[in-house]
């Protein structure tokens, strides 16, 4: 049985029978491992999702500019080319979407968003940054 807490990890065995010389011997051991210091990741970046509203909101945009069904299934995961968007169209979008947030979205920033998230978390830091 393992168990984790905080920062340190515990190995439990459980007894153990076994026979010998007509004898019974049970094994009982506890294993313990910790780290005075947390471990920091190096090379981790934290990233706050935009909020479902946000990526609701995006959706319901690309879909308008795609002419899609509106009961279409368009998620944050969903890819612009999975949808049928290339090049010209997702430039149209994002100037619907800096044109209905009030955003300035630069070029390299741009060129960059290939999903419905990635455009949200995007709005939503220029937004903050205001």
């Amino acid at each position: 049985m393992a168990s984790i807490t905080g920062s340190s990890v515990s190995f439990k065995c459980a007894p153990l029978q076994s026979s010998f010389n007509s004898k019974n011997y049970a094994l009982k051991s506890s294993v313990t491992f910790w780290r005075r210091t947390p471990v920091m990741p190096r090379g981790l970046s934290v990233s706050c999702a935009a909020k479902p509203e946000m990526v609701t909101k995006v959706s319901d945009i690309v879909k308008s500019q795609l002419a899609l069904a509106e009961d279409a299934k368009v998620t944050g995961e969903t890819k612009f080319s999975e949808i049928g968007a290339d090049s010209l169209d997702t430039v149209e979008i994002v100037m619907k979407l800096e044109e209905e947030f009030g955003v300035t979205v630069e070029e390299e920033n741009a060129q960059t968003i290939t999903t419905i998230q990635e455009a949200a978390d995007m709005i939503e830091a220029l937004q903050q940054n205001k």
